[in-house]
């Protein structure tokens, strides 16, 4: 792996990226930016309902000691609540779910303490990957290839417990054994070794952003303060199931969240200046819709992350003349996998989106406000 990047501080003073951006009505931009407490409740308090609801129902099947229904309430427990990783905090991390920017942060806190997430070294990686997408100098929170694995060990893991690892992110705390340990060494300020690209990437934020890395230690401490309590008081009380329903249920059933989020950019392009070819949007169900946040119109959300995830539909109406029709998942992951078996025998192949040739938009200069936004998400130092 190269290591020789330069620091993020001259990266932020020598890369600029001309994005393209799909053409829309200055005025309907401006109405989809608007964040709405109703329409957040209803996206987090619902996603929060459904994790109450099967976690009740966990602890119901426990106690009358039904094992079939318990490990039925356990694998959908544990899907509602693995898109809290990354998914839940990453669009409340953006401050554009409600309108009352406490909400954000309360809702923020809670998703990220039950998924072991921390939001903090997150804001600031997340900030240099809308601003530089891509561009490894600037962005190695995903870095491609990403390789869509599907071997027998991690279909077992998606499918039950995720104990080693979650591929295919390059931030993150992995499988459960992962968390601990991640988190364990974060509270004491310690990064590991640069030759793993997550930790490099790591390393690179706290030098950059030493505030970020403060709070990122003292955030550690608090999620494993918060966790012992639990995971004690689950123990000495004998009621040990409250450990797999509070502590560790982002860990168990990850196949929905895994195949969905893996779409996001793998098997794209790398250093383009184009969102459509460096991103993919695809179409899901409601009810998966609805637990990933409406990432899966992620173009969309890249183009224009400003626009609260539950207007990114509406959003992709108004430039569907200037996009790639989104596949399913299936299509996408058959387009993944594609690549990813060409690239085994051409390392340097990279697939290359058709786009529509209407000339509809342009590569500009000098965006507005409203299109450039990332919402509230980059910290202080990086505004």
């Amino acid at each position: 792996m190269d290591t020789d990047y330069p620091p993020l501080f001259e990266v932020r003073n020598s890369l600029r990226v001309k994005w393209y951006r799909c053409a829309i009505d200055p005025i309907k931009l401006r109405a989809l930016s608007r964040r709405s407490d109703l329409k957040g409740g209803l996206q987090a308090g619902g996603h929060l309902a459904l994790f109450i609801s099967s976690g009740a129902a966990v602890y119901y099947f426990w106690a009358q000691e039904i094992w079939f229904g318990l490990a039925l309430a356990v694998f959908v427990h544990g899907t509602i609540a693995s898109f809290f990783t990354g998914v839940a905090p990453h669009e409340l991390g953006h401050g554009t779910v409600f309108k009352t920017k406490a909400l954000n942060r309360i809702f923020l806190y809670l998703f990220s303490f039950i998924s072991w997430w921390d939001p903090f070294d997150y804001s600031c990686s997340h900030t240099y990957h809308h601003r530089y997408t891509l561009y490894p100098t600037g962005d190695r929170e995903n870095v491609l290839p990403l390789d869509p694995l599907l071997n027998p060990l991690l279909i077992i893991q998606l499918l039950t417990m995720n104990v080693f690892t979650q591929p295919g992110r390059n931030f993150g705390k992995g499988g459960i054994l992962s968390a601990i340990f991640v988190t364990l060494k974060s509270a004491f300020g310690i990064v590991g070794s640069t030759n793993n690209p997550s930790q490099e990437w790591l390393q690179a934020l706290h030098i950059d952003q030493p505030t970020v890395a403060r709070k990122s230690m003292l955030w550690s401490r608090l999620l494993l303060a918060l966790h012992g309590v639990v995971m004690g008081g689950a123990i000495i009380s004998g009621q040990w199931v409250l450990i797999l329903i509070i502590n560790f249920p982002s860990f168990v059933a990850n196949w929905a969240a895994y195949g969905v989020g893996l779409t996001q950019h793998c098997g794209l392009r790398d250093a383009v200046p184009d969102f459509r070819k460096n991103s993919r949007s695809i179409t899901l169900p409601f009810l998966f819709e609805f637990l990933y946040w409406r990432m899966n119109w992620h173009i969309e959300h890249h183009m224009f992350a400003g626009v609260p995830c539950y207007n990114l539909k509406k959003v992709a109406r108004e430039i569907a003349v200037d996009m790639p029709p989104p596949p399913t998942v299936w299509g996408a992951w058959r387009d993944m996998r594609d690549t990813w078996n060409r690239q085994k025998r051409d390392p340097n192949y990279q697939f290359d989106t058709n786009l529509p040739t209407n000339p509809a938009s342009s590569h500009r200069d000098a965006p507005s406000i409203l299109e450039s936004s990332i919402g509230e998400l980059a910290p202080e130092q990086l505004k």
